[in-house]
């Protein structure tokens, strides 16, 4: 069944991606809104636009029913839930489905085997693909938890087996911390995700996060080799690129392969992110986790792979198989994606709101800037902080720093408070420049550099 006419249930710059990736399929779009969101740009770009609630995503992009009764009044054939909101809800994802229409996406049943974390810990561990030591299931019992993770050695990580974005995180140094903090990040979860449930890993320091993009059509399957995400402030992606400076062509291969194993052993369907923590010092690698949604940092992929990461995403929905095969799939150059949030590095990384003023893009050879902004627009309070993704590409690494640092320059948007100047510091540190970096490295580096950012 082919698509004609598709509904985005999300928002900002994900909103505006799709619509494009439709528009080139010549699809026809429905953009659903918040009241907040009346004079969004995907509002302007779509075909049709329906209001679905007030400014509170509880009650608009969260609101299931709302959402599905846009679809239906609009004659929409098929749903896409972006990243985020309702991408990894399996309800949802049945529930477009039983309505009669196309989830842009896995199926319900394969968001609740890969979706929850430690479900899908379970089928890697079928698939032999190593997992970080922990908790085989969601822990029930604070005893029990103690009692694994005095086994595991401390410290260990309390993770929300449902969600992500670095909510529902807690690390516990001690048995005393874990009592407390499982409590923390339980409530945490069941706010922003609606699931309590936890399960516990062990810490493993200063590792890389390395992911892998995943494409599947239900019967074939590939990989569009690694990204590298080490670069987080609590457990946030800032910077991300392609390929990881860090690993071997032999650790690559067999990453990228237990990648496509994970998604084979589920059959899976559309665009995933299977992650990793990559530990340097014993050339190890363990799973944990999968996404099974479009990624922020997707572009990366592109970029490289040269992919339309939506477009397929939207094709295989629509009953296409993969046009290509793993062969096909060939790495050109380094790319690296940074996130213009509106957040004030040199304040304590504080919300800034406004009004974009004079506004300039940065264009040139090899520089993507996805966003949904444009001047006059006013920065909503209401919902997360990512006013765009900066994606440069290059044919070396050391071109594709030296490109960014150009396109943040010249990026402007009037006065407004942005992270644009931290990446200007980044790119000119050493360690950076090296690749000498992990996921607990932005965190020590903002400890000894924030002078530099009030400079």
């Amino acid at each position: 069944m082919s698509i004609t006419k598709l509904l985005i249930a999300n928002r900002g710059e994900i909103a505006v991606r799709i619509i494009r990736a439709a528009n080139e399929l010549g699809i026809k779009t429905v953009q659903v809104y918040s009241q907040a969101d009346a004079t969004s740009l995907a509002v302007e770009m779509a075909d049709e636009f329906v209001e679905i609630g007030p400014a509170s995503a509880a009650k608009s992009y969260l609101n299931v029913e709302a959402v599905l009764k846009a679809a239906k009044d609009t004659g929409a054939d098929a749903v896409h839930p972006g990243y985020g909101f309702l991408a990894e809800n399996a309800e949802f994802a049945d529930a477009v489905e039983a309505a009669g229409m196309i989830f842009v996406g896995p199926t319900g049943q394969m968001i609740r085997s890969m979706g929850d974390k430690a479900s899908a810990r379970k089928v890697a561990e079928s698939a032999n693909v190593p997992t970080v030591p922990g908790s085989d299931g969601i822990i029930e019992d604070l005893d029990v938890a103690q009692e694994l993770a005095a086994s595991v050695g401390y410290p260990v990580m309390i993770k929300a087996t449902a969600g992500g974005g670095g909510r529902g995180i807690r690390v516990a140094e001690n048995a005393e911390e874990l009592a407390t903090l499982a409590t923390q990040a339980s409530a945490e979860a069941k706010a922003a995700f609606a699931d309590g449930g936890l399960y516990l890993e062990k810490v493993i320091d200063n590792a890389r996060h390395i992911e892998v993009q995943i494409l599947g059509d239900g019967k074939n399957f590939v990989h569009c080799y690694e990204r590298e995400c080490s670069i987080q402030r609590r457990r946030q992606k800032v910077w991300e690129e392609a390929p990881s400076t860090a690993l071997s062509e032999e650790v690559r291969e067999k990453l990228c392969a237990s990648a496509v194993a994970l998604a084979a052993a589920v059959n899976y369907r559309g665009a995933g992110t299977v992650e990793y923590l990559y530990d340097e010092t014993s050339d190890d690698f363990y799973f944990i986790e999968m996404n099974t949604r479009i990624q922020v940092e997707h572009p990366v992929t592109e970029a490289i792979v040269g992919i339309d990461l939506l477009a397929e995403m939207i094709k295989i929905a629509g009953g296409e198989h993969l046009s290509f095969s793993q062969d096909d799939i060939v790495v050109r150059g380094h790319a690296i994606e940074v996130r213009i949030n509106a957040e004030d590095p040199a304040n304590k990384f504080m919300p800034s709101l406004g009004i974009v003023g004079d506004m300039r893009s940065p264009g040139g050879p090899g520089v993507r800037f996805d966003h949904f902004l444009y001047q006059g627009y006013q920065i909503s309070p209401f919902y997360d902080s990512l006013l765009g993704k900066l994606i440069i590409h290059a044919d070396t690494r050391e071109g594709a720093i030296n490109r960014l640092t150009r396109a943040v320059k010249e990026l402007k948007l009037g006065e407004l408070k942005t992270t644009a100047p931290l990446f200007l510091l980044l790119a000119d540190d050493p360690d950076v420049k090296a690749g000498a970096v992990h996921n607990n490295w932005l965190e020590q580096w903002l400890e000894n550099n924030i002078g530099k950012l009030t400079q």
